[in-house]
């Protein structure tokens, strides 16, 4: 399959490992396929099928440059003993209609595992079908749970190195922790004064840098990405909407040929696009409902087709989805308006330069279709974890908790039946603060690993293995910088091996 940019010519194409080593195109734009695989998956399978055959059959669709064996082996490497479940992502019932799809059974505790365990195998496979004798930098931005799974995945692998910029004050205690104390030869991460879209734009900017990367270039480097921005990162995501509908036929709730509601907790998009993505492959989906904490621009532009990042950043309960900037929302924008590439170069052009962009009508009609959109303030999280715990007994993270209260009310305001999986990106105890304080009313008095016992010892649950490994890792000292010194400090660590 052949890759192009959001804002450049068709006949600029990439093959699949091109497009994951690249990661981001030339010209800022993302990359995506020239045409969509059309081969709708065997739904009416779904029911028996284990999770890794159901990554095989998305990633041969897509990623047809590499050879099945090869796929299978890193899907094998991927899905095995570091996952907490037989299950890689269990539904959880509800006694409502609406399920919980659990994405966080991985060894960083958070959904961006479930794609960044299988990355490093499809970089590493990618380098050796392109001959490529560079070191492979993983140069990533992230909210707080990108960071630790692409260093969990890309620890000590060979010709990688990853550098990781986070938000200063912009991560939980154990998010923090957790990127502090990954172990591995070729990890670095460093905290930013600013927040993720900071992280993000300068991110974009130094890939983008034509001198610096020929620089790079000369010393036997070259960039790629873990963020969601990086199609190796995106395709595998596709996997789990098609495993929550197997599971729920499975179970009874729903037939074969049922549509489903998929309600997701959504900052930087991609793993809402991968919904959509789904959707475009044959899988019933009625609506997708994009859930935003008080950083609410989705919610604005699903209502009036405005992207406006003109507005005052909040630092919430819901750290991984504080962002102003949804890069991949461009990827939507493209299919939507026919893979028009002059038209999303100029939407993203006045993004930078204005600040904001107005999509045409034919674009938003297409939106309301699909989409649904809400947000919940921070104290509204706070009463939906608390809520949640009561009528189920069911412990939810924030940013579950900011999908669940925006369907409720979504349910509420439309009247939909439609059962609808709620997809759950994060365990419970990796925000350990803000549930404590849901569910007792009351502050944690050191937070932390410390608020992981408080928490535990009121819920009476066993901690999972990977919640318990939080407690063996020491960590390094954090580095802060300003976003303008991120090139430079790149250009220092790679230095001794230049």
């Amino acid at each position: 399959m052949q890759y192009r940019s959001t804002r450049g010519s068709i006949d600029d194409t990439l093959n699949a490992p091109q497009a994951i080593i690249k990661g981001l195109a030339d010209d800022g734009g993302l990359l995506v396929p020239v045409k969509f695989p059309f081969s709708s998956l065997p739904i009416e399978k779904l029911a028996k099928m284990t999770y890794q055959q159901i990554v095989q059959l998305i990633l041969n669709l897509f990623f047809d440059d590499f050879t099945s064996e090869q796929l299978q082996k890193g899907i094998e490497q991927a899905y095995g003993e570091q996952w907490d479940n037989q299950q890689i992502t269990p539904i959880s019932n509800s006694h409502s209609n609406n399920y919980y799809l659990e994405l966080f059974h991985g060894p960083t505790l958070a959904f961006k595992d479930v794609a960044l365990q299988i990355l490093p195998y499809l970089m590493t496979s990618a380098v050796t079908i392109e001959q490529i004798s560079n070191k492979i930098i993983i140069l990533t931005a992230t909210s707080g749970d990108t960071g630790t799974a692409a260093m969990r995945g890309f620890s000590n692998q060979s010709g990688t190195q990853v550098i990781v910029f986070y938000p200063h004050g912009g991560v939980s205690p154990v998010q923090l922790k957790q990127m502090l104390g990954q172990r591995g030869n070729n990890l670095t991460a460093i905290a930013i004064e600013g927040n993720f879209d900071d992280a993000q734009t300068e991110v974009k900017r130094i890939f983008n840098d034509t001198t610096f990367n020929q620089q790079l270039q000369q010393n036997s480097y070259q960039f790629s990405s873990a963020n969601s921005m990086n199609i190796g990162r995106l395709i595998p995501q596709i996997a789990y909407y098609f495993s929550a509908y197997g599971q729920l036929v499975n179970k009874g709730k729903i037939q074969v040929g049922d549509v489903l509601n998929f309600a997701v907790p959504t900052g930087n998009f991609g793993d809402i696009l991968a919904g959509y993505y789904a959707k475009k492959l044959g899988l019933p989906i009625n609506k997708l409902i994009c859930a935003s904490d008080e950083n609410n621009v989705l919610t604005d532009f699903f209502k009036t087709g405005e992207y406006n990042r003109q507005r005052q950043f909040y630092l919430t309960n819901s750290p991984a989805m504080d962002i102003l900037v949804s890069s991949n929302l461009e990827r939507l924008l493209f299919d939507l308006a026919g893979n028009n590439a002059e038209l999303i170069s100029k939407y993203m052009d006045q993004l930078v330069q204005e600040g904001h962009y107005q999509v045409n009508s034919v674009i938003k009609a297409q939106l309301d279709r699909q989409f649904a959109a809400g947000f919940a303030t921070q104290d509204q999280v706070v009463q939906e974890i608390h809520r949640v715990y009561k009528a189920d007994g069911y412990l939810i993270d924030p940013h579950t908790a900011v999908a669940s209260f925006v369907t409720n009310q979504y349910q509420a305001s439309h009247n939909d039946k439609t059962p609808t999986v709620i997809v759950s990106t994060a365990s419970p105890y990796k925000f350990p603060e803000t549930v404590y304080k849901a569910i007792t009313g009351q502050v944690v008095s050191t937070p932390g690993l410390a608020a992981i016992h408080n928490l535990q010892k009121v819920v009476q649950q066993p901690l999972s293995n990977n919640v318990q490994a939080l407690f063996n890792q020491s960590i390094r000292a954090e580095q802060v910088i300003q976003p303008t010194k991120m090139e430079e400090t790149i250009s220092k660590l790679l230095t001794s091996t230049y």
